[in-house]
């Protein structure tokens, strides 16, 4: 019996696998590792970038359903510079949050205080009422802020929720491109500063 080292990408194929010494598997795991380097260096200098792209300032005075009551959008910083938008998928009809978007906050809990410590407020914003992402919210446990932007112009702007019109096209702008309406949210992440 042989233990081997594997990849994330599956079980297909395994018995096809190609075995070789430990000396072997160093020499090809070092070539991997250069690789892998270079990636890493290509991801810093594309985010770099992506910091030097030019800002558009945010015009509209969008206000929010909070906890506290109604919020601006300048409330949301929170007496912060940077305010992160999680688009959380969850409609106005809909009977509860997107399962991938729900995944993707489980893990922003113990994260919050070292991006409140960065200057960064983080809030979910979503198109159904309050006390739908307020219970929602209890059931699953979460502590972030949640907003909703229903009757709000915002998530439509930010082009992750689509009118009923839009989605008769066929064709929704998403992502910076168009792509085949199937839904009338989808997810996303905005990025503001506050002067």
């Amino acid at each position: 019996m042989s233990i081997h080292t594997m990849t994330s990408e599956g079980t297909d194929h395994l018995s096809e696998h190609e075995i070789v010494s430990p000396e072997e598997w160093l020499v090809a795991r070092k070539e991997l590792l250069k690789r892998e380097k270079e990636l890493t260096r290509l991801r810093d200098q594309l985010s770099a970038q992506r910091r030097k792209l030019p800002w558009v300032k945010v015009e509209k005075n969008y206000v929010f359903d909070g906890p506290d009551g109604k919020e601006t959008f300048a409330e949301l910083f929170a007496e912060r510079s940077q305010l992160v938008v999680k688009h959380f998928m969850f409609g106005p009809e809909w009977k509860e949050g997107c399962v991938g978007c729900s995944f993707e906050v489980d893990h922003i809990e113990g994260a919050l205080v070292h991006i409140e410590h960065h200057d960064v407020t983080y809030v979910a914003v979503s198109r159904a009422p309050l006390a739908q992402l307020e219970a929602f919210k209890q059931r699953m446990g979460w502590r972030f802020k949640w907003v909703s932007s229903y009757g709000s112009d915002f998530n439509f702007d930010y082009h992750v929720s689509f009118t009923k019109e839009e989605l008769a096209q066929g064709k929704v702008d998403y992502n910076y491109r168009p792509i085949d309406a199937s839904i009338d949210e989808l997810s996303g992440i905005s990025v503001f500063y506050k002067d």
